[in-house]
Formats: C-alpha cells, sequence, structure tokens
C-alpha cells in the first residue's frame, strides 16, 4: 500500500517510526504498554483502530494497568464503501472471503451472503491479504524468508462465489451436471448467490484511483480492477436512490436498467 506508507516520514514526526505488522505488535504489546507508563506511545494503524481485536485487546491491556488511553478514529472500508451509493444501514453482517489452495476451500463466507441476501441486506466482503507467507520449505527449515504480498481481487473473489454456486447446483466448470451423488449432498445447501447477483466493486477507496465498478458477479469475474486493495458487495433490496447511484458505475447500463426495473423510484 505505497499510498499509505509514503506518509510515515520520521522527518514529518520528528520521531522514530518503527513500521509493525499484526505479529510485530502482538509481540511487542508489553514493551509499548512498559513505555506507555513513562512516556506517550503513539500506534498508528490503518483503517479504524477498533477495526481489529489486536487493538481492543492493547486498550483493555493499558487500563487494566492504569495506562491513559486516547483514541484518534479513522476511515475505514466499512464506513467509506457508503461511495458506491448503497446505504450503511442496509447492510448485513460483513464477511470475510479468503484465498482457496488445492486442499483447503471454506464456503461459510458464502452460507453469510445467503442469509444477509434472503433478508434484503447487502453484504460488504472483505478480502484476503497475504503478508508473510512462507513456503513449506522455508517453514521446515525454519528460514526467515517470505513470499512477495498477495491482494485478493474482485476477480477472484467473484470466481469463487460461482464456483460454489455451480458446485452447489451441480454444474461443473465445462457446464455439465456433476454426480448424482454429488448433487444430492449439495441440495439442502442455500444458493441464493448465482453468477447473474448484482455486485459492486470497490478499489483503492479513497485515493486518487478509486474505481467503482457494478455488474453481475459473471461481470466482475470477466473485469480487471487494477491495482489493491479490493473489497466486494453483493447488492440486497434496493430503493430507488440507492439504484440511481449504482447505475453511474454500471459496467453495463442497458443489463443493468433490465435487472433493476423493479426497484421503485
Amino acid at each position: 500500500m505505497p499510498f499509505v506508507l509514503t506518509c510515515l516520514k520520521e522527518e514529518f514526526y520528528g520521531r522514530e517510526v518503527i513500521l509493525a505488522d499484526r505479529e510485530t505488535v502482538e509481540q511487542l504489546a508489553d514493551e509499548l504498554l512498559s513505555g506507555a507508563k513513562e512516556s506517550d506511545v503513539v500506534l498508528l494503524v490503518v483503517g479504524d483502530p477498533f477495526g481489529a481485536t489486536t487493538h481492543t485487546d492493547l486498550v483493555l491491556r493499558a487500563r487494566t494497568a492504569g495506562i491513559e488511553v486516547g483514541v484518534v478514529h479513522n476511515a475505514s472500508i466499512m464506513n467509506a464503501v457508503g461511495c458506491c451509493g448503497l446505504q450503511l444501514y442496509n447492510y448485513g453482517e460483513t464477511v470475510s472471503i479468503v484465498f482457496w489452495t488445492d486442499t483447503w476451500r471454506p464456503e461459510s463466507f458464502y452460507d453469510k451472503i445467503c442469509s444477509n441476501t434472503r433478508r434484503g441486506m447487502h453484504t460488504l466482503c472483505l478480502l484476503d491479504i497475504k503478508m508473510k507467507e512462507q513456503t513449506v520449505e522455508n517453514i521446515i527449515r525454519q528460514r526467515n524468508i517470505f513470499e512477495p504480498p498477495r491482494f485478493m481481487t474482485t476477480q477472484q473473489a467473484a470466481e469463487q462465489l460461482i464456483a460454489i454456486y455451480k458446485r452447489r447446483t451441480g454444474k461443473a466448470d465445462d457446464g455439465s451436471d456433476s454426480s448424482d451423488e454429488e448433487h444430492t449432498a449439495a441440495d439442502s445447501l442455500p444458493t441464493d448467490v448465482t453468477d447473474t447477483s448484482l455486485a459492486v466493486g470497490v478499489t483503492r477507496v479513497g485515493s486518487n484511483s478509486q474505481r467503482i465498478a457494478v455488474g453481475t458477479l459473471q461481470d466482475l469475474a470477466d473485469t480487471d480492477l487494477g491495482e489493491p486493495l479490493h473489497s466486494l458487495v453483493i447488492v440486497g433490496h434496493m430503493h430507488g436512490i440507492e439504484r440511481g447511484m449504482l447505475r453511474q458505475f454500471a459496467i453495463n447500463e442497458k443489463d443493468f436498467d433490465e435487472r433493476t426495473k423493479h426497484v421503485k423510484e
């Protein structure tokens, strides 16, 4: 995230700045709290401070130790997503979509989105970020060598959601039906989110290169929205103002109008 990190100049703050990931913050928690007993200690975070349980834990430990705590709230994707035009009070439970691997393909996030959809609520999907990953070989050899950072895109998230829908409805990637056994096993699972579900891709929110795109999940799976960071919204029931805002960002206006013609102005 170069647009964030470039502001961390020691000349600007007039003191040493330590770039810390989650692991570092957790390991240095005691040191942070110890130092805060003698002087002011500041922890700068991306997003709102209480968007992570690690920071909440720090506050609890500080107050238990009798250390005064002050919080300066910040913008977060949890509220900045309002830029797409969908009203924040119409969102249901926020979900996280994780990277799949060859041996691990969880689907719980899909079920939560379906639950929101049945209630007519929008769903904000936070997309996976992989930092300081290690290969199995480097872990075994205890080598402190890390893979390049990975940031999930709206394309990848949409593809995974579509894959779940196809598996549960008995459709293989080539469009053919899966085996009867597989189809029966998936019959009782929700399939409310489909490849034609309306969705919103939001990228680099708050930056000069911010981009918003609205279309079906399949549209977003076929659309490259560029550099990270990305988030995905699955649209629930809309009212007229929400529809008007989304239309500005439609990938295909004619298709959008057809799919949303039932929405009252």
